[in-house]
């Protein structure tokens, strides 16, 4: 941690407010699963074209989030069955920054990413209120029938191309829980670029030099895959098994 602490300060910072032009709410997005070994060589030669999120000095910023499903996890297995037009509906808080918000994100047939979210007072998991008010607008989805199932947690690096025409996310330190499950994924990194169909990725290019392919890969999936061992993951084994390599083999 250390190291990449001290490699983060190479970076020339960006405020939160001259992100206001990176928003990319309608966007193409690229994962990349990554050995949490490799990361601070990558994040190095990263630094020439790209700046980091700073936040009151802090330049690496913990996320938790919570993910709401129906009982019988439709939303997952949506994904799973590799459904287009599917929804992910969550709360995420911004501890560093003392923000929360209730979340909802549509992968349409086209396989883009559209995120609409508003600002919440407070992280109740409680779908209520202007929370219920806004899911009913903005999707089919009723609120009675989700409950929150997974918290994830992580630290986050955000690195902003100079051009601002480009948003790459750097998460490490990645756990889950639920009630009473924890599962673990330190070893891993998942980083995901976000952009504008047309733009180039100085970053996609880097990683294809490291041998490090796109790989479609959720948060959610892993986590509720790796906390509830009776839901189906047929469509996923070859994938959880890249992970593991990843995450064990490489290190």
């Amino acid at each position: 941690m250390n190291d990449l602490n001290t490699i983060l300060q190479i970076f020339e910072p960006i405020a939160l407010d001259e992100m206001e032009s990176v928003k990319l709410l309608n966007r193409v997005d690229s994962k990349y699963a990554i050995p949490s070994s490799n990361i601070v060589d990558i994040l190095h030669q990263l630094s020439e074209n790209y700046r980091v999120l700073e936040v009151n000095g802090i330049r690496s910023h913990q996320y938790t989030t919570v993910y709401y499903d129906t009982h019988d996890f439709a939303l997952y297995h949506q994904h799973h069955n590799g459904k287009m037009n599917r929804y992910k509906v969550r709360m995420r808080r911004y501890e560093d920054s003392d923000l929360n918000f209730f979340e909802l994100k549509f992968k349409s047939n086209k396989k883009r990413t559209i995120k609409q979210r508003i600002v919440c007072s407070d992280f109740s998991k409680k779908i209520k209120g202007k929370k219920r008010r806004f899911l009913s607008a903005k999707s089919p989805i009723d609120a009675e029938i989700l409950n929150p199932k997974i918290t994830v947690h992580y630290q986050r690096i955000t690195l902003v191309s100079k051009q601002l025409d480009e948003r790459l996310t750097i998460d490490i330190d990645l756990w889950f829980e639920n009630e009473t499950e924890k599962s673990n994924y330190n070893n891993l990194v998942i980083a995901e670029i976000k952009r504008a169909a047309n733009v180039r990725s100085k970053a996609a290019e880097l990683l294809h030099l490291h041998h490090i392919n796109k790989m479609s890969l959720s948060k959610y999936c892993l986590g509720i895959s790796s906390l509830y061992s009776y839901v189906k993951t047929n469509n996923f084994k070859e994938k959880f098994r890249d992970i593991n390599k990843i995450c064990y083999e490489k290190h």
